[in-house]
C-alpha cells in the first residue's frame, strides 16, 4: 500500500498536534494512548506522511514542518517535541479572509505576522502538490476563512487530492461543492471536526439521554472559553456566525423534538490568554422527568483543544485514502457522521460509529 501523502493547510495548533501524534504513535506503537482506530482499511498512522504545508505567518514559513509546528503562535501541549526533520518546508500560502482584523494588532506572541514573501497563485499551489504526491489535504485555517478554504479546495480538485475540511465553513455540506468533487472523481470530508471527547460530543450524549430516558429537555447552553488564537480569532464576531451554527445543529440534529432558539445557546464565549491551548466548556442542560419533576444537569469539560482534534485527524486522513483507493467521489457520508459536527447528512453517534467501521471494512 502507498504512503498517504498529507498536504496541510494553516500549521497551527492542530497541526501540531497532528505532526506529534505521527511521531507518537509510529515510535510506540501499541503503546501509545488516545488512537480511536489503530487500523482502517489496512492503513494505520505509520503509513501518513507530510508532503507539504502552507501557512501565512513569517515565523512559519520557511521552516522545516518539524519546527514550524512549534513556532509561536503556536501554544498547544509538546506531548512529543523530538520531531526529527522531514525536509518539507512551510510555503507561502495564500492569505484571503485566512487571517482576521483582530489579529495583527492583538499581544505578542499571539499577533499574526503576515510573510512579504509573494502570494503564490493557483497554479503555484497546484503544482507544489502534483509535485509532492500529495493524496489528501486537510484544511486546518482559521474558523471563518471562507474565501481561502475554497480557494484550496479548488486547488485540490485541480490537483486530484482528497479534501478534508476540519474547520466550520461548509463545503461539504454545500451543494455546488459536493457536485464539483463528485463530477471531479474525488471525495470531500467535512465539515468542522467533532472532537475525540469534547464539549459538543459531551452535550450531544447527555442531551441524547433526555430522549432515551422519556425526559423532556426544555433548554440548554454551552458557553467555552480558551485561550488558542482560534479562541481570538473568534473575538471577531463576523467569523464566529458559523461556528456557531455548526456547534448549535450538531446538538439540535439528535434530538427528537427540536428546541426553540431561544432556549439554545452554543458556542464560543471569550478568550482567556493564560489558558494557550486549553478550552473549558460549561454546560446546563434543564429538563423535566416523570409529572413535569424539574432536573437540570451542568457539566465542566476541561481539555487540550488541539490533540482533541488531532484524533479525528488521523482517522479521516485514513478515510479519504480509502475512499481514493475505492474511487469514491463527493461527500463520503459513511464517515461524515461520525467525524464532524455539519455533516451533509447527520445520524446518531452509535449508528455514525458502526456506519464507518462498515465502510472501512469494505462493508459500507
Amino acid at each position: 500500500m502507498e504512503p498517504i501523502r498529507v498536504g496541510i493547510v494553516g500549521v497551527g495548533n492542530c497541526a501540531s498536534s497532528l505532526v506529534q501524534g505521527l511521531e507518537y504513535f509510529r515510535t510506540l506503537r501499541n503503546e501509545a494512548v488516545g488512537l480511536p482506530f489503530d487500523s482502517l482499511g489496512g492503513y494505520t498512522p505509520r503509513d501518513i506522511e507530510v508532503s507539504c504545508a502552507f501557512d501565512v505567518d513569517t515565523r512559519k514559513v520557511g521552516r522545516d514542518i518539524s519546527e514550524a509546528v512549534f513556532c509561536e503562535p503556536n501554544c498547544t501541549e509538546k506531548f512529543w517535541p523530538q520531531i526529527p526533520g522531514k525536509d518539507v518546508a512551510v510555503i507561502r500560502g495564500k492569505t484571503l479572509d485566512g487571517v482576521a482584523s483582530n489579529m495583527a494588532d492583538a499581544p505578542a506572541p499571539n499577533a499574526f505576522r503576515v510573510s512579504d514573501e509573494p502570494e503564490p497563485s493557483e497554479d503555484d499551489v497546484v503544482r507544489q502538490l502534483q509535485d509532492s504526491k500529495t493524496n489528501v489535504i486537510i484544511n486546518f485555517l482559521p474558523v471563518g476563512s471562507q474565501e481561502a478554504s475554497e480557494f484550496y479546495a479548488q486547488c485540490s480538485l485541480r490537483s486530484g487530492a482528497a479534501f478534508i475540511n476540519a474547520i466550520p465553513v461548509f463545503l461539504a455540506g454545500n451543494e455546488s461543492w459536493r457536485e464539483r468533487f463528485r463530477t471531479s472523481g474525488l471525495p470531500i470530508l467535512g465539515d468542522d471536526f467533532k472532537a475525540q471527547i469534547g464539549a459538543t460530543i459531551v452535550q450531544r450524549a447527555i442531551s441524547r439521554l433526555f430522549d432515551m430516558r422519556g425526559a423532556k429537555l426544555d433548554r440548554s447552553y454551552q458557553l467555552n472559553v480558551g485561550g488558542n488564537t482560534d479562541f481570538l480569532n473568534m473575538m471577531n464576531d463576523e467569523r464566529l456566525t458559523s461556528k456557531r451554527q455548526s456547534k448549535t445543529e450538531a446538538v439540535q440534529s439528535v434530538l427528537k423534538e427540536r428546541l426553540n432558539s431561544e432556549d439554545i445557546r452554543i458556542g464560543p464565549s471569550d478568550y482567556v490568554p493564560w489558558l494557550k491551548d486549553r478550552k473549558t466548556a460549561h454546560m446546563r442542560l434543564e429538563g423535566r422527568v416523570f409529572g413535569g419533576a424539574p432536573v437540570n444537569i451542568e457539566v465542566r469539560l476541561d481539555v487540550e483543544d488541539s490533540p482533541n482534534a488531532a484524533a479525528m485527524a488521523l482517522t479521516a486522513i485514513r478515510c479519504a485514502k480509502i475512499a481514493l483507493d475505492r474511487n469514491l467521489s463527493g461527500s463520503i457520508d459513511e464517515v461524515n457522521g461520525y467525524l464532524f459536527k455539519s455533516p451533509p447528512e447527520t445520524c446518531l453517534d452509535e449508528d455514525a460509529y458502526e456506519r464507518l467501521l462498515a465502510f472501512t471494512e469494505g462493508n459500507g
